[in-house]
């Protein structure tokens, strides 16, 4: 059967929107000062339903960020420590047992992972093996254990946080897992005026008070109107150029890709680019969109070879060479047939 068609989102329903996120927003640059971009992305892609990945060194907010915005959400958060003797049952919960009328039975006992939020703090300090724990919540929302399957809370995100993988001590995410997230993003370092504006506004130890800024249900009205706004098919072919231009021979831009972006990353690029039209006041997704959230889309999506690498070069150059070379309308000749033409 085919999809309905969505209802048109109304330009009621976009000033509403439009007015509580910007309340949204205005209370999270009250949490990380300095980081409205950063911030930006991050509301987008909680819009999109996404599981965001914030990469950076220890000490620069991240898990204020999610804190505060667990806070103005008015959700349920667990937070996790990832560490190397973290076990995959400490996160997603164990069978124990138990004596239930007389006899004994294994009932399984939930762990932190049942919450709207879990925030999965230095997530590459752990083993592979409890990092992949959270694949099936990522994808599926549920958790099956001793033969039973749980339903997670909806909604349900993850956002974790990761130190540089240059780091002692820290465990490379799988592909599989990375593939989950939805955005990754590298969280910088504030620029002068913006540590002393830190200096002068904070004390450690202390958390900045935050009140919740959505009343309940709205944010899943928030997330059901993203799903409305419409995906022009002109973008939507750009989306599909941009992916498949990311694999190995498709384009000039992926010399030295060993592995492009998947169709996963594809609708991924789709439902941000839609979350973001939706936090700028639009009924319709934008190419703009498209090209302003390919970059923490796509990064980490995009494997290189080796010698790529020896030679200084990047899955962010990959994608900003892909937001050049692909055009915003009209095909792409296939790599053979642009040689032959220039030949």
């Amino acid at each position: 059967m085919p999809t309905p068609t969505p209802a048109i989102v109304t330009d009621a329903e976009l000033a509403t929107a439009t007015a509580t996120l910007n309340r949204l927003l205005d209370t999270l640059d009250t949490v990380l000062f300095g980081q409205h971009e950063l911030i930006e992305l991050v509301v987008t892609g909680v819009l999109a339903r996404g599981h965001i990945l914030l990469e950076g060194l220890p000490g620069l907010g991240k898990t204020e960020l999610v804190k505060g915005l667990a806070k103005a959400l008015a959700l349920d958060a667990r937070r996790v420590q990832f560490t190397p003797d973290l076990l995959p049952g400490d996160i997603t919960g164990n069978p124990m047992l138990q004596e239930v009328d007389g006899r004994r039975v294994f009932v399984f006992q939930r762990g932190p992972i049942f919450a709207h939020i879990l925030l999965a703090d230095e997530i590459n300090r752990a083993s592979p093996k409890t990092q992949s724990a959270l694949l099936e919540a990522m994808q599926e929302r549920r958790v099956t254990a001793g033969g039973e399957t749980h339903i997670l809370p909806d909604p349900f995100f993850v956002l974790a946080t990761q130190n540089p993988i240059d780091l002692e001590g820290t465990y490379p995410l799988p592909e599989a897992q990375l593939d989950r997230f939805l955005f990754k993003i590298d969280v910088r370092r504030n620029p002068p005026d913006v540590l002393e504006r830190i200096v002068l506004n904070r004390e450690i130890g202390q958390e900045p008070a935050i009140a919740p800024v959505l009343a309940p249900g709205e944010l899943t009205q928030l997330l059901a109107l993203t799903r409305r706004i419409h995906l022009p098919v002109a973008v939507a072919n750009y989306i599909a150029r941009l992916v498949h231009g990311s694999h190995p021979g498709e384009s000039a831009a992926s010399a030295g890709v060993r592995f492009g972006a998947s169709p996963r990353a594809a609708l991924a690029l789709a439902a941000a680019a839609k979350a973001r039209g939706l936090r700028h006041g639009r009924p319709h997704a934008s190419f703009e969109d498209v090209q302003t959230v390919a970059r923490p889309v796509l990064t980490h999506r995009i494997l290189l070879e080796h010698t790529a690498r020896l030679d200084g070069a990047t899955s962010l150059g990959v994608v900003e060479k892909l937001l050049v070379e692909i055009p915003v309308q009209g095909k792409v000749l296939p790599t053979s047939l642009a040689a032959a033409k220039i030949a």
